[in-house]
């Protein structure tokens, strides 16, 4: 028995009528009816019994029936498979993103991601916003993890919940490290290290307010890390996003939070109307369903 050939019968058996079944399946009657004949002729059994108005199954044709079904259900779920496996989701998806607290969100994005697809990799670009921001519009990123203020004109996006907290990074044994929290007062005099990004330096301007105009700064730096070595030397304070400084040796660098608070947000961005590979189409849609959230 051929696999079409079950698809006729069952089509027969639902309709009722041969005439019906084959406009349904867009063969000819004639055809059809040979069809079946041929099937009961090779399995050796009457199927149908032909009334005036209607067709109705014999016991064996009940039990073909059921047969067929379960058959056809095992073939279609096999093609599925068969496709899905065809068509398996794999490549490299570049994620560029910045050293900020958001990055935590990451790890169990990429595991349950990689759960459904393996064979997709994931390429990380450490740099600012503005950076990342740049590669992205020349294609090179796919997906950018960005500390605002940003301009997202050009951009779909997900903004996160978590807060990026502004803190003051110091040696341990530096006198304002017994302070719990640091104000614009405590380092207006100081050598200080601030961000590159010039939107960031307006948010802090704004911060520091009056004391801004006298600030003593000696570096700029766009990495944190970067920054910190430079605070363990002794040369500076740095103000920094909080980020990954929780995973430094506080033996050699600790930080103190900004009071009043400064906190910024993040967002996972992606260029709007770009064309994405499948396995970035389907990380970006893990993305959505995973952060219960809708872009912006």
């Amino acid at each position: 028995m051929e696999i079409r050939v079950l698809r006729y019968f069952l089509t027969v058996v639902r309709e009722e009528s041969i005439t019906k079944a084959s406009e349904v399946l867009h063969i000819t009657q004639p055809t059809l009816s040979r069809q079946l004949a041929q099937m009961e002729e090779e399995i050796g059994v009457k199927l149908f019994d032909r009334g005036a108005r209607k067709i109705t199954l014999t016991n064996e044709g009940i039990l073909l029936r059921r047969r067929a079904e379960e058959i056809l259900q095992l073939v279609d779920k096999t093609e599925r498979e068969l496709i899905e496996q065809d068509e398996q989701i794999e490549g490299k998806i570049t994620i560029g993103c910045g050293e900020i607290s958001s990055v935590q969100l990451l790890p169990e994005l990429f595991k349950k991601f990689r759960e459904k697809y393996p064979h997709v990799t994931f390429d990380l670009y450490t740099a600012t916003a503005d950076l990342v921001k740049e590669q992205m519009d020349k294609g090179l990123i796919d997906i950018g993890l960005l500390l605002e203020p940003i301009d997202m004109e050009k951009y779909d996006f997900i903004r996160l919940d978590m807060k990026e907290k502004w803190v003051v990074l110091m040696r341990p044994d530096d006198s304002l490290a017994d302070k719990e929290y640091i104000s614009a007062k405590d380092i207006s005099d100081l050598p200080l290290i601030l961000p590159r990004r010039m939107g960031v330096q307006s948010e802090l301007a704004s911060w520091f307010g009056d004391y801004y105009e006298r600030l003593n700064v000696v570096f700029t730096s766009n990495l944190g890390t970067n920054a910190a070595i430079m605070v363990n030397n002794g040369l500076a304070y740095a103000l920094v996003i909080e980020g990954a400084v929780p995973f430094w040796d506080k033996s050699k660098i600790i930080r103190r939070p900004l009071y009043p608070e400064l906190t910024a947000t993040s967002v996972l961005a992606w260029k709007r109307s770009q064309p994405f590979s499948p396995a970035v189409t389907k990380f970006i849609e893990h993305m959505k369903c995973f952060l219960g959230m809708s872009t912006t």
